[in-house]
């Protein structure tokens, strides 16, 4: 008996020791296979646009596809659409918190604060990485930092309006007695707008008009049409728009390219903005497509201003792949956050010929 116990106090600590080991072993093995995934599989990423066919988001959806051709062992986008209507673009964000991507884009139809918050909370709730992107500077709520894996790549439209306005200033100066038909040294423009209800529609406007004034220049505005950045809904309204002011029409002032390039095809149709300086009206837009680089160089377009897609793109693909790793967000960009710590400000650009 007393050997047998003897034999138990040795064989004890052994089974215990190879069972410990055994486990050590085996996390061991979880954690490298876990490690593994996490560095040599795909990220997936859901991206949501608030209009496809939107020149400009066409152009980011392209740049985001040719860094899926790079990296294509590495990340996957997936695309949807919003339409431009906030019931279709729900659907889409529903359809993206089930399919349980690594990372979600979004850009938003309609960027009211409920808005917001419902995303972050669904967000959290799923704990997934965000990127909001394309959202006005001004518009985004405070609450949102109750959430540690929210970021915003936003742009701030009152500069945009000021960019043009000083394109539009220049302009002047330089071909004032081409420009002023009836020499009453005072601008007569057409404004065509995006969405009524839009930040963008409204900083863009009013910053580019008051800070053309506050130049000392002053202005009439003949016309004022709200277009929702469609290039054809500007062409028409130009169309119909000529006929009335053409023979005081001095300039047409776009809050984008798309529409911007709408107005020179009708001003075309009467035998304006092909080659003949004298019968050219100034069209200026935002956005620096390249069609409107393009009628630019040719002279039938007098500037844009440019926010940079390709730049985008990649800042959505950096700043969003090292949000799923757990890194830094800046690293290995150029970027900086504003005050709040989660906004990355993404510039504009002028551009003439």
């Amino acid at each position: 008996m007393k050997i047998f116990r003897k034999m138990l106090t040795f064989i004890i600590p052994i089974v215990i020791l190879s069972t410990s080991i055994h486990v050590i072993l085996n996390k061991i093995h979880y954690n490298t296979c876990l490690s593994s995934a996490n560095t040599g599989g795909i990220t997936n990423i859901g991206v949501l646009f608030f209009k496809l066919d939107d020149p400009y988001m066409s152009l980011v959806k392209q740049s985001l596809d040719n860094i899926q051709k790079q990296h294509e062992n590495t990340v996957k986008f997936t695309f949807f659409d919003g339409k431009d209507n906030q019931a279709i673009q729900n659907v889409a964000l529903d359809s993206m918190f089930r399919n349980n991507f690594d990372l979600l884009l979004i850009d938003l139809v309609n960027e009211n604060e409920n808005a917001v918050l419902n995303i972050i909370v669904q967000a959290k709730q799923n704990n997934i990485p965000i990127i909001l992107f394309n959202f006005e500077l001004s518009t985004i709520p405070e609450a949102v930092k109750s959430y540690n894996k929210v970021i915003f790549i936003a742009t701030d439209s009152r500069k945009s309006g000021v960019l043009q306005s000083k394109l539009i200033i220049d302009k002047w100066i330089t071909d004032k007695e081409i420009i002023d038909k009836n020499k009453d040294n005072k601008i007569q423009y057409i404004m065509l707008k995006g969405n009524a209800d839009s930040k963008a529609t409204i900083y863009r406007s009013d910053y580019c008009i008051s800070t053309i004034n506050a130049s000392g220049i002053e202005t009439v505005e003949l016309s004022s049409k709200v277009c929702n950045w469609d290039k054809e809904l500007a062409k028409s309204n130009i169309d119909s728009l000529f006929l009335r002011y053409g023979n005081n029409l001095e300039m047409i002032i776009s809050n984008n390219d798309a529409m911007a390039i709408g107005a020179i095809e009708a001003l075309q149709k009467y035998g304006y903005n092909n080659s003949d300086k004298t019968k050219t009206i100034p069209v200026f837009g935002i956005d620096g497509i390249p069609e409107a680089k393009d009628l630019i160089s040719k002279g039938f377009m007098t500037g844009t201003v440019i926010q940079n897609s390709n730049e985008l793109a990649q800042a959505l693909y950096t700043v969003g792949v090292n949000l799923v790793s757990n890194v830094n967000p800046l690293e290995n960009t150029d970027y900086k956050f504003d005050k709040t710590g989660f906004v990355i400000e993404m510039p504009y650009y002028e551009y003439t010929k």
